[in-house]
């Protein structure tokens, strides 16, 4: 401990003490480097060799990122949100007035903005955009950064909800484009790469492995057939690409399986291939049009095989058939065992609908059954799958197209509406009164962004009196879609006009 009292004043006949000290130091320094020097001295030839691949790997990478990323953009969407008091602050807090006067005052107050954040990959010179819907859904503006720090604001070219999968558009010019891969000849165990916007932290690079394919039941989307990675994906990455070595895009970073919000090494992306088709579909109509087989399937369990004459549960059984579905159009009956759809093998439910919706509509295509311990070779022609599948399988008839046209138009203007009743005119003082009642109103919707809430009283539309629900859906009907609604809407004792445009 006495070597380093340094600080106190030196003795007589000691002021070359701190010379001496920088010295030691010196020369320990000098020895340091001569025994690392001597360390990296005595590596191997093949040592030098392996660490010299190490950095051409290193180098290679750098090289990947540095073409990809220009392709990669960040998102950010703003949407417009309503708040109101919460439960319990209200003196009149019980169900009824909760419904339709909260906040119990004339009008609401203005809509506050709600803003996120994710990623995307440009895939066209036309400025197509491939993320996912959850990143864009609803959103009432979208914003495309690009690398190089140009921003655009984008329309929404068509959106999946059931593959979880959006294309977007920007207006621009000289636009870096990523390339597609084949995600059918990725392997488990191959090096892949991840590019997006974690947290809103733009352009950052992870790197892990495909640690599993064929990935579904994760709960995500309807359509699922994930890749799973263990390339650190957090909030943010949502849309962004999972690139191979070759610098392809082989997948869509869509989601994580996390305890905390955060990654803990179990990420999935949607492959490209499948990806792929359904973005070349939105791009073309807006929508995706799927497959249909028309039949209720589930797993063969061990418990089920034996009973079904089967050696293995390899397979999905059909459960149940549609009146007039391709399935009982083909021949197909209940209890049948599908083993090939195709051509393809399918041993789970997820790959038989999968497989199913990929097929165009009008298709013809084999189907291999085993029924009463034989195999059986069918010719199926494939439908297009209906809005409501499931009450085409169970035979209920769907809404008749005038009517599901009507419920369209208040879906997009993001109300629910009732006859005004006795009893209802009587809760709400609206005695002597005529008109329909909002009894919903879709908190991101137009109607809330204009200003409407549950229990106002819509009296007119574009100044035709309303007295019931057919009244108002045939004055929305003959309005042209683009043009502005007119509405006088009365809210306890006063009564104010509102205006939305039809979609």
């Amino acid at each position: 401990m006495k070597d380093f009292l340094i600080a106190k004043p030196a003795a007589r006949g000691t002021t070359q003490a701190p010379i001496r000290l920088l010295m030691a130091l010196l020369l320990a320094g000098l020895l340091l480097a001569g025994f690392a020097g001597g360390a990296m001295g005595q590596y191997s030839d093949q040592v030098k060799k392996d660490i010299e691949v190490l950095r051409r790997a290193s180098k290679a990478r750098a090289a990947i990122v540095k073409v990809v990323s220009p392709s990669v953009v960040h998102i950010s969407v703003e949407k417009v949100v309503h708040n109101g008091p919460e439960e319990g602050e209200d003196p009149f807090d019980d169900e009824f007035f909760r419904r339709f006067f909260a906040p119990r005052m004339p009008f609401p107050p203005k809509p506050d903005k709600q803003r996120g954040l994710g990623s995307g990959s440009i895939v066209d010179k036309k400025g197509y955009v491939l993320t996912n819907n959850h990143v864009i859904e609803d959103a009432d503006k979208i914003i495309v950064k690009l690398k190089d720090g140009r921003e655009f604001e984008a329309k929404l070219v068509g959106a999946d909800p059931a593959s979880d999968l959006a294309v977007v558009k920007v207006d621009a010019k000289d636009l870096p484009v990523a390339s597609l891969g084949n995600s059918d000849q990725l392997e488990v165990g191959e090096t892949v790469l991840a590019i997006g916007n974690p947290f809103g932290l733009e352009q950052t690079v992870t790197q892990g492995i495909v640690s599993a394919k064929g990935r579904s039941s994760v709960g995500v989307t309807d359509y699922e057939d994930f890749i799973q990675t263990d390339a650190p994906i957090n909030p943010g990455n949502s849309g962004g690409p999972m690139i191979n070595l070759d610098g392809e895009i082989v997948g869509v970073n869509t989601a994580i399986f996390s305890r905390t919000g955060g990654n803990m090494g179990i990420g999935f992306a949607i492959p490209i291939n499948m990806a792929r088709k359904i973005m070349d579909q939105l791009i073309a109509s807006g929508r995706v049009v799927r497959g249909y087989l028309g039949v209720v399937i589930q797993e063969v369990t061990p418990e089920l095989a034996p009973a079904l004459g089967l050696s293995s549960t390899e397979g999905v059984l059909i459960a149940n058939i549609g009146p007039d579905s391709p399935a009982l159009k083909a021949g197909m009956e209940r209890g049948d065992v599908v083993t090939t759809f195709n051509g393809k093998k399918v041993n789970t439910t997820n790959e038989l609908r999968n497989t199913v919706a990929a097929v165009s509509p009008g298709a013809v295509v084999p189907v291999e059954v085993v029924r009463k311990g034989k195999k059986i070779t069918l010719k199926v022609q494939v439908g297009e799958q209906p809005g409501d599948m499931r009450a085409a399988i169970e035979g209920r008839e769907e809404p008749g197209e005038q009517e599901a046209q009507v419920k369209s138009v208040e879906e997009k203007l993001g109300m629910e509406v009732a006859n005004l009743t006795r009893d209802i005119a009587a809760k709400l003082n609206y005695r002597g009164q005529k008109g329909v009642v909002i009894t919903g109103v879709d908190p991101q919707g137009i109607s809330a962004e204009a200003g409407l809430r549950e229990g106002m009283l819509i009296q007119e539309v574009n100044k035709v009196r309303i007295t019931s629900i057919k009244e108002f859906r045939k004055v929305l009907d003959e309005t042209p879609g683009g043009k502005h609604l007119l509405l006088l809407v009365r809210a306890g004792q006063t009564s104010r006009f509102f205006g939305l445009k039809k979609p």
